[in-house]
Order: C-alpha cells, then structure tokens, then sequence
C-alpha cells in the first residue's frame, strides 16, 4: 500500500515524497507522515472505501472553521477521493493555560456564527453521511437531520430495539421544549472529542477532524464532556466570552445523544447503554 499511497500522494502535491510512516489516526482512518524530498513534512489521512467527497468536505471544514479566527486549524495542502493531506503541525506538552485558551477559543467559534441551521451541502462524520438540509428552528434540525436518520439506520442494523425507538418518538414529541432558549446559529466543529484538540509547538490547542455544521453550541459542549473531561478553568474562560444559557447543565445528555447514536451505527452495541441512559432522562 505504501509505494502506491506515495505515488498517489506525489501526483496530488506535485512533488516526490521522501518517505512515508505510519502515525496514529483514529479507528476510522489510516495516517501517515509524509516526507517530501525538500524536507516538509505532511499528515496524510486516507482509508479503503472512503465514500467519495469524505475528505473534501473534511477539508472545506476546516476553512471553514479557520475563517472565524478562533481557533487554529492544520492548513489543507489537498484532497481527493482517497485521501486529505494537511500540514504537518508539531506537536507539544499543553501550556499551563490551554483549558483557558482552548474555553475562550471555542467560543468565540461558536460566536462567529453560520448562516443558519445546516449548511450548504451534506457532509460527513467519520464515514457516516451527515443530513445538513436547512431547518428553520434548531428543534426541527435536531431532530429531522441529525436524531432521526440515525435511529432509523440502527434499528434497521438490529441495534435498536423497537422499545428505544418508541422513547425516540416520545422525546421528539417534547423536543421544542427540552432544547433549550433560542439562539442563533453555532459554528460548529461538530466532532468535538478530546481526541480531536491536538496541540502545536507551543502547547496552545489545534482543532482537527472536523464534521461542521451550523448548529447549537450545547452540542460542541456536550459531546467535549461525553468524551473528555473539560476542567473548571476551561468553563470559566468559555462563559467569560459566551455565557452558557440558564440550565444548560439540563441539555447535556440530549445534546450527546447524537454523538451515542453515531457511535452505536459505527461500533455496534458496546455504547447502547450509554444511549439508553441518556435517553432515559427524557423519555
């Protein structure tokens, strides 16, 4: 695989790669650094059977992310069908202020805004297709595009039992009043996971792998608790730019049940539980 990645990838930069190493990259994807014959360094992120567009649309994410100047991103060098190449950024221990850093930096993300609930065209998260079709209230896009289609495609798989679809009914019936106040449209990273704050040379957090969208802010949040444990310091430094709304801390299982419901289509029941649970709070 290696010799025809390298030929693949020196065909798409237009320049010889030195040499190719495998690095870590998730459960979804292959990486790799790339060395070209000049000495720059490259991530590569490709995979077997990659739905076609997958990695241009991760790449328009992440300009998109970067035009709100909140947060840096790794810039993208190019994209095809069978891979996404980045540049390479060094990484380093956390400065002693990243929690604040990486707080402030989130909000002023989400407070940078999109053009509504959606966007222009559907991307995805990991290899799942994600419905971006505009709404317009967020209650009707939480539910049309991001809760529904997947409870549909796990019950589908077996991975839902009929008795959870019927709580998933329940609570779309009460979904206007359980969302929360209104708020205008998030600029969402959409994939927010621990994993996915890598950090630069300097220590200071980097965005990657994203899944954007416009969006309620609460879902960032929620999903950074759902898999990570943001500190104190890092709410603090968020509300000092973007105050939460009143009972957030209400929202936080609704808003990691698509997160649940993404982890159950892609590694089966293991995280049913979870979902279960969740769910229980409101239905």
């Amino acid at each position: 695989m290696s010799r025809a990645l390298e030929a693949a990838l020196g065909a798409l930069v237009g320049a010889t790669v030195a040499s190719l190493r495998r690095v870590g990259g998730g459960d979804i994807n292959d990486a790799f650094e790339a060395r070209l014959t000049d000495g720059t360094r490259l991530f590569v992120k490709t995979r077997e059977g990659a739905p076609s567009g997958m990695y241009a649309r991760e790449a328009e994410g992440l300009r998109w992310l970067g035009e709100a100047r909140a947060l840096p991103v790794p810039e993208v060098i190019a994209a095809d069908d069978r891979m996404l190449v980045l540049a390479w950024v060094e990484a380093a221990a956390r400065a002693h202020d990243f929690d604040e850093q990486l707080g402030r930096g989130l909000a002023q993300l989400h407070r940078a805004g999109a053009p509504g609930f959606g966007l222009s065209r559907d991307n995805f998260i990991g290899p799942l297709v994600q419905d971006n079709g505009a709404c317009a209230n967020w209650s009707a896009f939480y539910q049309t595009r991001r809760l529904a289609p997947l409870v549909d495609r796990a019950q589908r798989a077996g991975l839902v039992a009929a008795r959870e679809r019927a709580r998933f009914d329940a609570l779309y019936a009460k979904l206007d009043a359980l969302v929360g106040p209104d708020e205008a449209p998030a600029r969402l990273h959409g994939d927010l996971w621990s994993g996915n704050v890598h950090t630069d040379a300097r220590g200071a957090p980097v965005l990657i792998d994203p899944a954007v969208y416009g969006g309620h802010r609460e879902v960032d949040l929620a999903m950074l608790q759902l898999f990570g444990a943001p500190s104190a310091r890092f709410f603090a430094a968020y509300d000092e730019v973007y105050p939460r709304a009143p009972r957030h801390d209400e929202r936080v299982a609704l808003y990691q049940l698509y997160p649940l419901l993404v982890h159950v289509n892609l590694f089966g029941g293991s995280y049913a539980g979870q979902l279960s649970r969740a769910l229980g709070r409101y239905a």
